[in-house]
């Protein structure tokens, strides 16, 4: 009785969903079937996968049909991109020729191309039209449309010639046409595009709304910046999710199940497992030096973590970086010169503070690292210096290499540069060591 209530309080359909999402499994199909109207397909879109699934396999045929066809289009092809092959198949015929035949074209779309998330849902013209006329056309097509914001003007042959804001139109007066509005300059995206380059395209044009052709120049649809949003967001969380050393989750987090978790995570914590297991054998190569100085050890997990914690800012700064094209791989010299500096700068900060701080401890009697305790210093210090400055080369270049490979950079995982920088991080410390402190401690 509650959801209800504040349904007729016309609170925005994906609150009503989030209350749907609170309930028991048992009671969110019967709390879905008392909305009203097409209430249901507007909250139906806001659940998640596992919710849609679970509700369509309890509805009846009408219902699911009803629901389908109030869906907009990009709405619908995104929601079936999760669904098993058998659900897609029975609930698609439910849907009218019209609407089957645009659902079965928009999903032939590649999976990551700008066609899975555009709607032919619009507002078009022809240039020797009136505003009149056009005008009279949105009032009776214009129920439909994605956007109302641009009219897209097109010719004999569909092809996209033009776009035109509604407020030129409204301001310009009704006997003009429209060929006496348009400058012939527009912005478009193309129907086989990947998602990542209309994502440029919506943020270095400012635009709510794009149109998207065809290779000869038909217009096909138009991509609005609500489905942009949620690639977006889509994007940025499996990057997260790969930068934290794990393949990304196809489902959210509350519906992905135990079984699929372990198995994204496996893959990379047995490769990080393997990659450490080198920094056993590279301390095990120096058991010699270690059981000479003891003192050497203390300092080890200082060193690796440095690296490891330089490689990851850096690795982080650059998959950012070119995410949002700042940076691209003919830019590698600029990066690698800029991060020489950047982490001769860094590594001069910790070496200098692991320099006084070994010095302070010896001075007020602290920890006594013997007579020797000045070479200590300085080899941990030297030590800081190479470790942070190679941490930050390591960094800031993986990234580039797996770009170069056709592979997304944001599987160089900070625990992937942490593990790598600790191997070399060993090697770099003793033998600064084997160069300081030979004939000394060693």
């Amino acid at each position: 009785m509650e959801l209800e209530v504040k349904v007729t309080e016309a609170i925005h359909p994906y609150d009503i969903a989030q209350q749907i999402t609170g309930l028991h499994d048992a009671e969110k199909t019967l709390a879905f079937l008392k909305l009203k109207g097409t209430l249901k397909s507007d909250v139906f879109s806001y659940l998640n996968k596992s919710e849609q699934q679970q509700i369509l396999r309890q509805l009846g045929n009408k219902e699911i049909a009803d629901i389908l066809n109030s869906m907009s289009p990009d709405d619908r092809t995104q929601m079936f991109e999760n669904f098993p092959d058998k659900l897609i198949k029975d609930v698609i015929r439910l849907l009218p020729d019209d609407e089957r035949k645009l659902a079965l074209e928009l999903l032939g779309y590649p999976l990551d191309s700008v066609g899975r998330i555009m709607t032919p849902y619009y507002i078009q013209a022809y240039q020797h039209q009136t505003i009149r006329e056009l005008l009279k056309q949105i009032q009776i097509h214009g129920k439909r449309a994605e956007t109302l914001n641009i009219i897209y003007v097109i010719d004999e042959n569909k092809k996209l010639i033009d776009d035109i804001h509604i407020g030129v139109l409204l301001l310009a007066d009704e006997n003009s046409t429209i060929a006496s509005l348009m400058d012939w300059r527009f912005e478009c995206l193309r129907s086989t595009m990947n998602k990542e380059e209309a994502i440029h395209l919506f943020e270095k044009y400012d635009k709510t709304a794009l149109p998207v052709i065809t290779e000869n120049g038909t217009l096909v649809g138009i991509v609005t910046i609500d489905d942009i949003v949620d690639v977006i967001e889509k994007r940025d969380t499996e990057d997260i999710q790969k930068f934290g050393g794990l393949e990304a989750l196809d489902l959210p987090y509350r519906d992905t199940d135990i079984f699929t978790m372990v198995k994204k995570r496996a893959g990379w914590l047995v490769v990080l497992f393997l990659g450490e297991m080198f920094t056993a054998t590279a301390m095990g190569y120096f058991d010699g030096e270690i059981s000479k100085a003891i003192v050497l050890a203390l300092f080890i997990p200082l060193i690796i973590s440095s690296g490891g914690n330089s490689g990851s800012q850096a690795a982080t700064l650059i998959i950012r970086a070119m995410a949002i094209k700042e940076i691209s791989l003919r830019d590698w010299w600029f990066v690698m010169r800029k991060e020489i500096k950047s982490g001769l700068a860094l590594g001069s900060i910790l070496g200098s503070i692991g320099f006084i701080r070994i010095f302070i401890w010896q001075k007020f009697g602290f920890y006594n690292y013997g007579i020797y305790w000045a070479p200590i210093a300085l080899t941990v210090s030297l030590t800081l210096l190479g470790i942070v400055m190679w941490g930050t080369i390591a960094g800031s270049m993986i990234p580039f290499v797996l770009k170069k490979l056709r592979l997304d950079p944001a599987t160089s995982s900070a625990p992937f540069v942490a593990t790598l920088v600790d191997v070399t991080g060993l090697i770099i410390y003793f033998s600064i060591a084997a160069l300081l402190l030979k004939g000394k401690l060693l």
